[in-house]
């Protein structure tokens, strides 16, 4: 007798398993694709492939064929990297971090709209962004009765499976199948104007239901994949971000102190990156007990709060782990689970609930100016980097509003402190608090004026405080208005140390 390790448990959707490039080939040319995936982890292994290699094939043939890709955020490099070297992609939403694919976007190859990733599921919904015809979903086991189990990420994957024309899934057996119940899957959001209030009280709430629904008659295809997800790699803090988290520690403590902040402060943020790991390391060394986070991505740095004890419980909607962090998250997964909620996207960012919780929101930028705007995506204000993310969600509806960057870039010829941002994501209305290795300006209650001088004082690079210093203090004197003195023939001039 032979034993089915199969995950594919619903009769009805195991007649519907074949091979990645059985699958790859039901999709069309010009078909919008909605994909699964969120900053490496979750999104479907094999059948992006198939279908850049079968792209690359229909255009050796002279074929034209190409494809819109949305996701919930970056990928990996099977998918995005894959279709963007075959230039297979005519149009990728909302965020990216490929090199391939951002090379393709700035050289005018491929079209990429940057949306706020709270703003995503709804656009769909609302119709704003065309139809989507095909789902391709990674998921960790499909039950007998159709349902999905989620895989480490969640995204838009609901809105996809529900407004999609046909769906392929991707059942992956590296997925630990202990993460069945992690899930919150909310169905309650409608239309305007029938929505309601979302039910969440405390990070912890979990207001849906543990797997997807799917309707069976749109499963076109069933790809059995064995791959782990994109492991992220963390550098060790240095002693840059450790000063920029040494910062952030002293000024939360003034904030208990002050009584502005309860000791176990307010549900966390942190974006992605080495910096917000090295301030999640610290609030592992410092004095706060009884941590929550409300945030996008769950990282190293959280994780090793939650192992610690130090944080008792955290909400995301996805995973973006290490090796090491990885290994870890499998052994622990039984005790972990009730500890760690992964929601969708529309939830996890969702400003009502950033709102009411009162979030203490920590991201970075590539350039802060003098006035408190700040760039977060844009190289000198015409190439894209990554794209805003989830910053914007948080920023705006933050109870604190966090932005923190080392204070010069490439070898420390550019300030990230520039007189002017050459391209604004978050203006000063929604930017609290700005922190480099150099110091923490807090601009609440601040007029422009006021907030340039602390921005330069606090936060600039010493080689370049002179420069924005003597910037200002010529437009103080000589820009036609006061409120916001700038002299706009000179404020995009590359300062230069010294």
């Amino acid at each position: 007798m032979t034993i089915d390790h199969s995950r594919v448990m619903s009769p009805a959707l195991r007649s519907r398993i074949m091979s990645a490039e059985d699958a790859a080939a039901l999709v069309p040319h010009g078909a919008n694709v909605g994909m699964s995936g969120f900053t490496g982890s979750g999104y479907p292994k094999a059948v992006p492939l198939a279908l850049a290699r079968r792209i690359e094939a229909a255009q050796a043939r002279g074929e034209p064929f190409r494809i819109g890709v949305w996701t919930g955020a970056s990928t990996a490099p099977e998918l995005d990297g894959a279709l963007a070297k075959v230039n297979g992609i005519e149009l990728r939403l909302p965020y990216q971090s490929d090199p391939i694919t951002r090379e393709r976007i700035n050289a005018g190859s491929m079209e990429y709209i940057d949306i706020h990733l709270s703003h995503v599921a709804q656009f769909v919904w609302f119709g704003f962004l065309g139809h989507l015809d095909v789902a391709l979903v990674e998921v960790t086991a499909i039950l007998p009765d159709g349902s999905l189990v989620p895989s480490t990420s969640i995204g838009n994957n609901k809105t996809w499976l529900d407004q999609a024309d046909n769906i392929i899934l991707e059942v992956n057996s590296a997925m630990n199948p202990a993460m069945q119940g992690m899930h919150d899957i909310y169905y309650g959001t409608r239309l305007p104007p029938h929505r309601k209030p979302i039910p969440i009280l405390a990070p912890g709430d979990r207001i849906g239901e543990t797997n997807f629904r799917c309707d069976p008659d749109k499963v076109i295809a069933v790809v059995e994949t064995n791959a782990p997800d994109r492991n992220t790699t963390f550098a060790a803090p240095d002693p840059t971000s450790k000063a920029i988290a040494g910062h952030i520690l002293d000024f939360l403590g003034h904030e208990v102190r002050r009584g502005r902040l309860p000791p176990e402060l307010l549900p966390i943020q942190s974006g992605v990156g080495n910096v917000a790991n090295a301030v999640m390391a610290g609030l592992e060394d410092g004095p706060f007990t009884g941590l929550t986070a409300y945030t996008e991505v769950l990282q190293d740095g959280m994780l090793n709060l939650i192992r610690s004890g130090r944080m008792t419980l955290a909400s995301a909607t996805a995973l973006s782990l290490s090796s090491d962090a990885a290994t870890f998250f499998n052994r622990e997964l039984e005790t972990l689970r009730n500890r760690i909620v992964l929601r969708t996207q529309e939830i996890s960012n969702h400003p009502e609930v950033i709102r009411r919780l009162g979030v203490i929101a920590m991201n970075g930028l590539i350039e802060a100016d003098i006035y408190g705007n700040v760039n977060s995506t844009h190289i000198r204000g015409t190439a894209i980097m990554n794209g805003i993310g989830g910053s914007g969600d948080f920023a705006r509806n933050a109870y604190l509003s966090i932005f923190m960057t080392p204070s010069t870039a490439k070898g420390g010829s550019v300030s990230a402190i520039v007189p002017m941002v050459t391209h604004v994501d978050h203006t000063e209305h929604d930017v609290q608090i700005i922190v480099t290795e150099h110091g923490l300006a807090d601009l609440r209650g601040l007029s422009p004026k006021q907030r340039a001088a602390i921005i330069i004082d606090k936060t600039a690079d010493p080689s370049f405080r002179p420069a924005l210093k003597d910037y200002f203090d010529r437009a103080c004197r000589m820009s036609p208005g006061k409120h916001t003195p700038h002299l706009l023939d000179e404020a995009f001039r590359l300062i230069q140390p010294g």
